[in-house]
């Protein structure tokens, strides 16, 4: 059996940026020593929530150096070090390695994209060349790829690749990658919506964007169906589905910095070419932001 990276809620941390839109360290390492405190189980470090494609080389790698150093072990550190560049997706991976990550997040390969024999070649070619486990990230709307049951058969024989984070929204095809690779692959929900679904094919969590706002309630979602309360799990779900789906209704991670900037937070800007939500749109983050308590009327 391979090892299980993390079980619960690992959060899909936002990177903070200065009103010039330079990182905000100070602030990242307020925002992940935050997480910890509330319970967050892993830490997941530059990927799309955290605008990594629009980091720099040298800023990307020291958010993870910055990440690794406050967590200091509590809980798991994974770091985004995905490209559809694969020999440049191994030079990041190795870098991350080299700061002590405990894991790799690593998407599939966008706007060149690539066929399925394309996307064993090159996930193959990244696991053969680290040491740290490779979480797979599949996320089609972001991509333009989908990673087939088929394929995640044939991609979790390699003993480095353990996880994915599943973001295509198809709970059939979740549910055949589950019969077809059993304990070979932890499957992790990386839609906030679906934590609860997923799990009850056997997953083991979710890799949260919903965690950077209500990181508590991100926990209990899946630690309550760990524990065997699944009726609480549905329950809490359903009651925050709203919040889930506003932090979705402008390009993510637009909503979710918006909503903890509203929340006092102060976590700065997106960069370019993400833009700031408009006037509609923030209305209606600000009313479910109400109705959960988040932020006074």
């Amino acid at each position: 059996m391979k090892p299980v990276i993390f079980t619960g809620a690992g959060v899909a941390i936002i990177t903070p940026f200065n009103e010039d839109r330079s990182v905000n360290y100070e602030k990242f390492a307020e925002l992940v020593e935050y997480q910890v405190s509330k319970g967050t189980n892993a830490i997941v470090v530059c990927g799309t929530t955290g605008e990594a494609k629009t980091l720099s080389t040298e800023e990307h790698i020291n958010v993870i150096r910055l990440c690794v150093d406050v967590v200091n072990h509590r809980v798991p550190v994974i770091a985004g070090a995905g490209s559809n560049d694969t020999r440049y997706a191994v030079e990041l991976s190795n870098e991350a390695e080299k700061a002590g990550v405990d894991a790799l997040l690593s998407v599939t390969p966008y706007y060149n994209k690539t066929s399925q024999r394309g996307l064993l070649a090159h996930y193959n070619y990244i696991a053969d060349r680290v040491s740290a486990p490779v979480i797979l990230y599949n996320v089609p709307s972001r991509t333009g790829v989908n990673i087939k049951p088929e394929t995640y058969a044939e991609l979790c024989k390699h003993p480095r690749i353990v996880a994915t984070k599943e973001a295509n929204g198809n709970i059939s095809e979740i549910a055949q990658t589950a019969a077809l690779c059993g304990e070979n692959l932890t499957i992790y929900s990386g839609n906030d919506d679906q934590i609860t679904p997923i799990m009850s094919l056997g997953g083991k969590g979710v890799i949260s964007v919903l965690s950077n706002v209500v990181p508590g309630t991100a926990h209990k979602i899946a630690q309550k169906y760990l524990d065997g309360n699944y009726e609480e799990s549905r329950r809490l779900q359903l009651e925050y589905l709203d919040l889930c789906n506003n932090l979705f209704i402008d390009v993510n991670p637009i909503p979710v910095k918006e909503a903890m900037n509203m929340m006092g937070l102060n976590v700065g800007p997106v960069r370019l070419p993400l833009v700031g939500m408009d006037d509609n749109s923030k209305a209606k983050l600000r009313d479910c932001l109400i109705r959960h308590g988040l932020i006074e009327d």
